[in-house]
């Protein structure tokens, strides 16, 4: 039977969009999406798609959904008690994440197969927020790591990690977008592998990494500048 999975995301989040749009493109069809209106997920996705200008953006979610008997729920808050409901009544094995703000215990308690999220960095070496900018001004690599969720900021075991190649056109911009596509990719073979029931769990090294805030606009900058100027360490040409 295939996986029955829930699919949390911020209002029309750009992230979650094309994650969906893979998902649904490899035939992984969630049993209900949980979508949070509230003004956290306003500024989300104003600041991802700032994140992308100029870049394609996904179909929204109700084309990406058109035609399909998929029930669609919005809630003020991911972690209120109506999204706590709606999960017990639908009983989703898995939960999956496409950009959520930090998901409470109490919530990764009721998915029996556990919560699984795509971050936009390679754990365990960027942790927290703006991986792919932290990564340009500390000269790290590019990619995504899909794990999955625990009572910590992206310390839950990994399933597969991946780094993204960066080449010498690129600009932040399509960073940012390549590398949401990437997470898109590296979900769909958590989905596949937990389909298949056998989804690898490789615990994360400690004392390893940072987990990092918002990148301040100058450090931003500097990162900007070391990819334009071809002084980034990490080109795969």
């Amino acid at each position: 039977m295939p996986l029955r999975f829930a699919f949390l995301v911020l209002e029309e989040h750009p992230y979650g969009r094309e994650m969906l749009r893979l998902l649904l493109e490899s035939g992984f069809v969630p049993s209900v999406v949980i979508q949070e209106v509230s003004r956290v997920g306003d500024e989300e996705r104003r600041k991802f798609l700032d994140r992308i200008a100029g870049q394609p953006v996904p179909p929204r979610l109700t084309e990406l959904l058109a035609g399909r008997k998929v029930p669609v729920y919005c809630v003020a808050n991911h972690n209120d008690t109506t999204c706590a409901d709606l999960l017990v009544a639908e009983k989703p094995e898995v939960v999956v994440l496409g950009g959520t703000r930090i998901i409470k215990p109490h919530l990764l308690e009721i998915p029996p197969r556990g919560t699984v999220n795509c971050h936009p960095g390679l754990l365990p070496w960027l942790r927290g927020s703006a991986s792919i900018g932290w990564a340009l001004y500390k000269d790290l690599p590019q990619g995504a790591t899909a794990h999955f969720i625990d009572p910590g900021i992206d310390t839950g075991d990994i399933i597969v990690r991946r780094e993204l190649p960066v080449y010498r056109r690129d600009t932040y911009e399509s960073l940012c977008a390549r590398v949401a596509t990437l997470a898109g990719e590296l979900m769909v073979e958590s989905v596949r592998h937990l389909s298949e029931g056998k989804a690898p769990r490789m615990p994360q090294e400690q004392g390893v990494g940072e987990t990092f805030k918002v990148i301040p606009d100058d450090l931003l900058e500097e990162g900007r500048r070391r990819l334009a100027e071809g002084r980034y360490s990490h080109f795969a040409d």
